[in-house]
């Protein structure tokens, strides 16, 4: 590295993704140069490792250069790190977001390790990054969370919950769009708890109604991941009436064993969780349903886990992300009984075996129909389902497009480009143009409610 800007490395969530670019603004701004900077994730013990795997990995290709460890893992273990060879800097979770800590970096006012208390932290800083990804970005509006599961560390790597005030995010969603972005993805830890300590206690789905109706220029919403059971009227409305409302729903399950949601302190039950999948079909039929799903949680019995397993089915899921249960040292779930680690791998291959069949069977599906599609390059982007398109002709990237689906891999689609949505509409912006952005915005709705 030579008198470049920092190398950062994001281990993790979305979330930890988008607080890397605002990292890489202010380090920017402050004049930060040969600096490595790793943003850990502390989900897993394997996680951990593998956060500090790659402290050591960049620290050996980067002689010379500053090492910055930062994020979950460093926040819930700042000393594990302050005590790796060739660890210059440990930054908790709360001063990474400052700009005044990389100001003190740069001017070498800053100690060594600067941790403090995530739980005193009382508000998301949202004025740091209009959102990260430049045609699909994903905007922050929630941190923190208030609940205690009994696997989960992350709430004392994030703190509690704090939410982004409506108004705010509305701001970052118009700016974006005045950027040409067609599809913004809002995040946090605990996305449904969004409102909770602003004034009048609002619902996530006040907020996605309001950015619907404040931002008519914006063609696509979605969620990166919910919490099934904190699911507002608001938010069933959305859904049900609003076409620009993504109809795909990433929703945080853990397991379909009842004494296992029990054991793991989650807020719902195995029936729960089928209701609510048969009502958002109910009310948006063609909603396609991800989860997170935990294998060989501690005391999870065969039956137990079989419980899980019939939940593909039995919520029709397709996306998912499987978890075989790693032990987390300093939570409840650590000192439970604990299931081998030869059958904790093998229950969650057969989960991985399930959701394979589940996508096929929904590519299956999509052959010979008409999909909207937002390009992320040349000939690949993603659908209002958010499936992968690989498309036989090159198009413009970042642009929303008609495509019929002509066939599948069996992990994505492939697809002809039948159309492009105009957007000479969609570039006016400033002073005076909000009629050619209400056009855009009916032009947009109509095209998508056609060809489908």
């Amino acid at each position: 590295m030579q008198g470049g800007g920092p190398v950062i490395s994001t281990l993790g969530c979305r979330l930890n993704a988008f607080e890397s670019e605002a990292m890489r603004e202010m380090a920017d701004a402050a004049g930060l140069h040969d600096a490595v900077i790793v943003n850990t994730c502390a989900v897993t013990s394997e996680a951990v490792r593998k956060s500090q795997k790659e402290i050591r990995r960049l620290a050996r290709e980067n002689p010379g250069a500053r090492v910055i460890a930062t994020g979950c893992a460093v926040q819930t273990e700042p000393q594990r790190f302050a005590d790796m060879d060739g660890v210059d800097l440990v930054i908790g979770n709360a001063e990474k977001m400052s700009q005044s800590t990389w100001a003190r970096v740069v001017s070498g006012g800053s100690p060594r390790v600067v941790v403090d208390d995530i739980m005193s932290v009382s508000e998301t800083a949202s004025h740091l990054i209009d959102g990260f990804g430049r045609h699909r970005a994903y905007v922050q509006v929630q941190n923190g969370c208030d609940h205690r599961c009994t696997f989960c560390i992350i709430p004392y790597g994030r703190g509690n919950s704090r939410s982004v005030p409506a108004g705010a995010v509305v701001e970052q969603i118009k700016r974006l769009c005045d950027r040409d972005c067609n599809e913004v993805v809002l995040t946090g830890v605990d996305l449904t708890s969004w409102g909770a300590d602003l004034p009048g206690a609002p619902r996530l789905g006040n907020l996605v109604r309001r950015i619907l109706k404040l931002v008519p220029e914006l063609p696509r919403l979605r969620l990166s991941s919910i919490d099934s059971i904190e699911a507002d009227p608001d938010l069933l409305e959305a859904i049900a009436t609003e076409i620009r409302f993504m109809p795909h729903l990433h929703l945080s399950l853990q397991s379909g064993d009842d004494m296992i949601l029990k054991r793991m302190k989650r807020r719902h039950l195995r029936d729960d969780a089928i209701r609510f999948c048969q009502e958002v079909r109910a009310l948006r039929p063609d909603t396609i349903f991800g989860a997170d799903i935990i294998a060989g949680f501690p005391t999870e019995t065969e039956e137990m886990f079989e419980n899980s397993l019939k939940l593909v089915d039995e919520c029709d899921l397709t996306w998912l992300h499987v978890f075989p249960y790693s032990s987390r040292p300093g939570t409840p779930a650590a000192r439970m009984p604990q299931v081998d680690g030869q059958t904790v791998r093998g229950r969650a291959a057969r989960l991985r075996d399930a959701g394979a069949c589940a996508v096929t069977r929904h590519l299956d599906a999509q052959i010979g129909k008409t999909r909207t599609v937002l390009t992320e390059a040349p000939t690949m982007g993603r659908t209002e389902q958010f499936t992968v398109v690989r498309l036989s002709s090159p198009q413009p990237e970042g642009a929303l497009i008609k495509a019929v689906v002509s066939g599948h891999d069996g992990r994505e689609l492939s697809g002809d480009a039948v159309k492009r949505v105009q957007e000479a509409a969609r570039r006016a912006s400033g002073k005076g143009r909000s009629k050619e952005r209400e056009d855009w915005s009916a032009a947009r709705i109509a095209f998508a409610e056609s060809e489908t």
